[in-house]
């Protein structure tokens, strides 16, 4: 255990977070940062899902992060089909990633049946911490792999 306390001082990780529901979406770095210190994680607020990927991309190829993790939460306005912009947001982190070879996370949900009531935001609320958790555990494991592969 002390050898990745040593060596997790070493790596830094971003956590972009969308403003849209941002009292959901922000428990998601809550969960995050109870696996990683603060101090080891610069947060990016971004006006929604669809701005992720682009900023993503962009701090990937800094080269200063060892992963970078993206929140957000795409529910149905009514106006558009959530499911296509949760689709191109997914499809854009994830070449964000393989374009630059850093680890990009999504923890971006998009439910079929939300409804804005306090018993959905609070099981939303609370789904955020673990699945800001998950990230933080996936960042640890891949940036704790690709270093041995590189270090091989």
């Amino acid at each position: 255990m002390q050898t990745q306390e040593v060596h997790m001082t070493h790596t830094r990780f971003a956590f972009i977070k969308a403003n849209w529901h941002s009292d959901i979406v922000d428990r998601a770095l809550e969960g995050f940062l109870e696996l990683i210190p603060s101090d080891q994680v610069d947060v990016f607020d971004v006006p929604g899902a669809f701005e992720m990927p682009l900023l993503a991309r962009d701090l990937a190829q800094t080269g200063q992060y060892g992963a970078i993790a993206c929140a957000a939460f795409v529910v149905d306005g009514g106006i558009y089909r959530h499911d296509f912009v949760a689709q191109a947001v997914v499809d854009g982190l994830m070449r964000a990633g393989l374009d630059t070879g850093i680890p990009v996370l999504s923890v971006s949900l998009t439910p079929h049946q939300y409804q804005e009531t306090d018993h959905h935001n609070a099981i939303y609320r609370d789904h955020f911490v673990q699945k800001g958790r998950e990230a933080a555990q996936a960042a640890l494991s891949i940036t704790k792999t690709q270093q041995a592969l590189k270090a091989a």
